[in-house]
């Protein structure tokens, strides 16, 4: 476990959290409410963050990846009222999802410390960079700026309606368990590790069955 500012990253939880409850819980069940709305939102918000995916693919040589998501892009922005709704996924079309976190790992970055990142969440040293690196590298910054503030709300309102989506896991997470630090930050790692591939036998892996954090 690589946790070495603990205290720091507890108070920036603690932060968190507070935000949670009085701001992304409550307009994040308003959504829920009107589950059509936070769909098409969803959709909306991951159809942009394809020409992200997309440069992240042939960054890391995975061209087929690539094309899949170029296609996918396309089909959902022309045929999916500019991705409000996911034509792609009832075609079949695989989705490949991706950010320059995973471009860093593929090139042997390490992942570095753990981090809670203010309004943000958990991270790590190495995905804190790579989504700095995702906001400059995202086709998406050449548009005009008022269709480029346009996505950015979309984006982040398709986060909240995220929260909705998901509210029963990250309500059990931040308010059901024992401590919500080590719990946010086991199911982080657990996640992000399995999702780039990593196994017990690259040491960084993090077993559900075992307390990592018991002295």
């Amino acid at each position: 476990m690589n946790d070495p500012i603990e205290p720091f990253n507890r108070k920036v939880h603690a932060f968190n959290k507070a935000v949670d409850q009085a701001v992304l819980r409550p307009v994040a069940s308003s959504l829920a409410g009107t589950g059509e709305v936070g769909e098409r939102l969803g959709d909306f918000t991951d159809n942009l963050g394809k020409p992200a995916d997309i440069v992240n693919n042939v960054l890391q040589l995975r061209l087929v990846k690539a094309s899949e998501n170029l296609l996918r892009f396309g089909m959902n922005t022309v045929f999916g009222v500019g991705g409000l709704f996911d034509v792609a996924s009832a075609a079949g079309m695989p989705e490949n999802d991706t950010d320059f976190g995973e471009t860093l790992h593929i090139w042997g970055v390490k992942e570095g410390a753990y981090l809670e990142v203010p309004f943000i969440g958990p991270s790590t040293e190495r995905d804190l960079a790579g989504a700095v690196v995702d906001i400059l590298i995202d086709p998406l910054n050449q548009l005009p700026r008022k269709e480029r503030l346009a996505a950015t709300g979309a984006k982040v309102a398709g986060k909240i309606a995220d929260r909705g989506r998901y509210s029963d896991l990250i309500d059990s997470v931040l308010y059901e368990s024992a401590d919500s630090y080590a719990q946010a930050r086991l199911l982080y790692l657990q996640n992000r590790r399995f999702e780039l591939g990593q196994t017990s036998d690259e040491g960084s892996f993090v077993d559900p069955y075992e307390d990592p954090y018991a002295e």
